[in-house]
């Protein structure tokens, strides 16, 4: 999806990077970069510092630099066209489990075209660009960070430190701390449920996982919406 957008707008003077976000690195990751054929740079994150440094809570999301280096638009939902299982009938044979699950996926607000819309102007406009920022609205849309996320990503850092030496035993409750400190951060908890359990389902060493918290906060909220003004 994103080679498309790369392969229309590089002439123009955009790169794009994508980066996967796995703890389980190459391996867990390469039969979908290999599938996508990018010929942009397609890198794997393994200890996730892309998500620490620049304050992503989710996944996909964006961040456009511009050519000085400087963030003009801070993480928000990156979708770079309409997701096609959406628009696709849920199998009458599915099992009851992956039927809720899809139902679940469907009623998630997603905004291409809002999105790529934004990106095209960007592209054609630079700094001219209305959906281009300043560095004062970066900031106030990133905020402050709070000790509670900072001492978050401490945890997580030190669960995926244990978890590649083997010691899944004492990994888990640091993930767990990392979830109760910032309950809104669905890369810490997507990626420990993913450890755990590819399908990010129940497990008896975490008290929530994917079709239980997305139920709780309704499918709607998943994704903060864009504010593209």
């Amino acid at each position: 999806m994103w080679q498309e957008l790369r392969t229309e707008l590089h002439p123009a003077g955009l790169e794009i990077v994508t980066v996967a976000l796995d703890t389980g690195g190459a391996e867990a990751a390469r039969p979908w970069i290999e599938a996508a054929k990018p010929e942009h740079p397609a890198l794997i994150d393994q200890a996730h510092v892309v998500d620490e440094m620049f304050g992503i809570v989710n996944v996909p999301s964006g961040v456009w630099i511009d050519e000085e280096g400087i963030i003009v638009r801070p993480p928000e939902t990156a979708f770079p066209e309409r997701t096609r299982f959406r628009d696709r009938p849920i199998p009458t044979d599915a099992p009851p489990g992956l039927r809720h699950r899809l139902e679940l996926a469907k009623g998630i607000r997603v905004e291409p075209e809002k999105y790529i819309a934004a990106l095209r102007d960007w592209v054609a406009h630079g700094s001219a660009s209305r959906y281009a920022l300043s560095p004062d609205e970066v900031l106030r849309r990133v905020g402050p960070r709070p000790m509670d996320a900072a001492t978050a990503a401490a945890e997580f850092e030190l669960g995926q430190h244990l978890y590649r030496l083997g010691r899944t035993d004492l990994a888990v409750g640091h993930f767990r701390q990392a979830h109760r400190l910032q309950p809104d951060n669905w890369t810490y908890r997507r990626q420990a449920w993913t450890l755990a359990d590819p399908d990010q389902g129940p497990t008896d060493i975490y008290d929530s996982d994917w079709v239980r918290d997305v139920e709780r906060i309704g499918p709607e909220h998943y994704y903060a919406p864009l504010e593209m003004g």
